[in-house]
């Protein structure tokens, strides 16, 4: 293997692959992803998440194409013995760009202020481990990739894409997202266990945060899925995803998808475990308490190129547990925690030190764990594998499921009409979309910022962050305008989250925050006389007691504590929880009954 440090190249090694793939050709900087050309391997920077819409703190880090020219396969032996085995030295001691403390108290805030607060139901916060690079910047990283590929092990990728401007080293171990033979595939990952602490594997995989962790992630991946996939996601799994330091838990998702790749890639700009959910807002999160760019943190390196028979393919993996080194020799390792209602700030502090572990040591830069990559398997352990399969038990068959046939799960008394619903800020709507067209309805979804719904014959209120209760906010006053237009006119409308607690404060109920935020929780309720399973994601909850209101009267579904996690009258109803939520066992049932309680049956001609 001959490569030349001063002409671009990269270097993936896919999962298992007892091969190497070598890429070469050109380097250009383009400004979109639409204009990626194809065939090429792109290194897409957090920053393009501005793309969507959503905020960014621009840091002016280039989208760098490698237009591929040549591809060869180079057996696995071949490139190891050709790649360097050396250290990488550096000058001086090397540091995290925000300190162990500062760290810890932008979890306690993000904590109180954001998912306390009703933000979001978890945010990613990432730092960096820094040092400056004593030497040729390439060969540096060629030794640590020989190191990936000796020491590292369930890497999705172990790649090395060296550009001219930077060289990007790493073993990402999350497909974010692929496209081939028209298949979409994602995989949320989260969850985890680092090799070597005292809790048990079985105790990890028993644990309520990081099994709760992993549903939201595998939530907000189901929403990017709804967006891009004909008909959504399907859910595979869980599966163990065992590395050398660590080891996490995962899911699958597929479903088949028509758009060109650059759209796929775009319209699922970042993986909620590198951002957080809902994703807008979680980004808003991001540059708020970060405060400074991610350079490549959180971003994608994507290949895209055409099968045998021309259709265009995708494979991107999630820019994490990688180095950046620049031409001048300074060195980059960001990792990042997951922040959910249960994190501590010591746990995640020591999270974000095991994540930096790998790429550390296969820089020189710490010592490697005696045996890291030796470790045995637990995969097969019928233990495991019993606690795995247990997650199942209680989730949405409608996302589990191998879709049955158009039209299978129609209810004749909804066949046909026409539903809008109103997205505020939390593509929720499109899971919720992709349940009511299984039910036979005509389904539109518009913004908050735009709420036209015409002749609809339901509109529904949807999800989104914040204080339903903020005066100065123009999303809640928008979403107000929106449900008190259907109450006045008396046409049917349903609320589901925020869209709940506007309702039911326009029919005189109070609104109390949560002592703790409910968000990821799964629980049983009494609906109207029928226990449901169903999952919620808030941090507000309407409150009080009402028999009639302007409108007619209203039915109350309460909590013992006063809660009110439903409310249903004449032509208006609402649930707090998400019934589109793949924690919500009977969401669709719990649907289905709200729709024909607000929706009655077109009197015939």
């Amino acid at each position: 293997m001959q490569l030349d440090p001063h002409q671009p190249f990269a270097l993936v090694r896919r999962e298992g692959a007892d091969h190497v793939d070598l890429y070469t050709g050109p380097v250009r900087t383009v400004t979109t992803l639409a204009e990626i050309p194809v065939p090429a391997l792109a290194v897409v920077p957090y920053r393009q998440v501005a793309e969507r819409g959503f905020d960014a703190v621009d840091d002016a880090v280039p989208l760098e194409c490698l237009s591929i020219s040549t591809h060869e396969r180079l057996p696995l032996a071949e490139v190891l013995a050709a790649l360097p085995d050396a250290p990488v030295r550096t000058v001086g001691p090397g540091r995290f760009d925000v300190s162990d403390e500062e760290y810890a108290a932008t979890v306690s805030r993000v904590l109180a202020d954001e998912i306390g607060r009703g933000e979001g139901a978890n945010f990613v916060i990432h730092r960096a481990y820094t040092a400056q690079v004593d030497g040729p910047p390439v060969a540096a990283a060629l030794a640590a990739y020989r190191r990936l590929l000796l020491d590292e092990r369930g890497a999705y990728w172990t790649f090395l894409v060296h550009t001219g401007a930077r060289v990007i080293v790493g073993a990402s171990p999350e497909r974010h997202v692929s496209v081939e033979d028209g298949l979409v595939m994602m995989n949320p990952i989260s969850g985890t266990h680092r090799h070597g602490s005292d809790v048990d594997l079985l105790d990890f995989l028993a644990d309520p945060k990081e099994v709760e962790e992993l549903y939201m992630v595998l939530d907000e991946e189901l929403k990017m899925m709804a967006t891009v996939a004909e008909a959504g996601g399907q859910v595979v799994g869980p599966y163990l995803k065992e590395m050398a330091h660590l080891t996490h838990t995962e899911y699958l998702l597929a479903g088949r998808c028509t758009r060109d790749v650059r759209e796929v890639l775009r319209e699922t700009m970042f993986a909620p475990t590198v951002t957080g959910s809902p994703i807008e807002n979680a980004c808003r999160v991001i540059a708020r308490h970060e405060g400074r760019g991610r350079r490549y943190y959180g971003g994608v390196v994507a290949l895209l190129g055409h099968d045998d028979a021309g259709r265009q393919t995708l494979d991107a993996p999630i820019l994490i547990r990688s180095a950046e080194i620049t031409a001048s020799g300074a060195l980059r390792v960001p990792v990042g925690a997951t922040l959910v209602r249960h994190s501590t700030t010591a746990g995640e502090v020591a999270e974000t030190h095991a994540k930096a572990a790998g790429i550390l040591s296969a820089l020189g830069l710490v010592p490697a764990r005696a045996g890291a990559g030796a470790a045995p398997s637990r995969a097969g352990d019928p233990a495991v594998q019993a606690l795995l399969a247990a997650r199942n038990d209680h989730l949405a068959r409608f996302w589990l499921d191998e879709r049955p046939h158009p039209g299978a799960l129609a209810v004749p008394a909804l066949a046909g009409r026409r539903v809008v619903v109103v997205d505020a800020e939390d593509t929720f709507t499109g899971m919720l979309a992709h349940q009511l067209r299984a039910l036979g309805l005509h389904v539109s979804v518009v913004p908050w910022t735009a709420p036209a719904w015409g002749d609809a014959d339901l509109v529904i209120a949807g999800p989104g962050p914040g204080d339903p209760s903020d005066p100065a906010s123009p999303k809640m006053a928008a979403m107000r305008a929106v449900v008190t237009a259907r109450l006045v006119d008396g046409r049917p409308v349903l609320g589901v989250c925020l869209g709940h607690q506007i309702l039911a404060s326009l029919l005189g109920l109070g609104m109390r925050r949560r002592h703790a935020p409910y968000q990821g929780v799964q629980t049983v309720v009494d609906l109207f006389g029928t226990p449901r399973r169903v999952g919620f994601y808030s941090t507000f909850t309407p409150v009080g007691s009402a028999s009639s209101s302007a409108f007619g009267p209203v039915e109350l579904a309460q909590a013992p504590d006063g809660s009110v996690h439903a409310l249903r009258g004449p032509t208006f109803a609402g649930v707090q929880f998400h019934p589109e939520s793949v924690l919500s066992e009977d969401g669709l049932a719990a649907l289905t009954d709200l729709l024909l309680h607000v929706l009655a049956p077109v009197p015939s001609a």
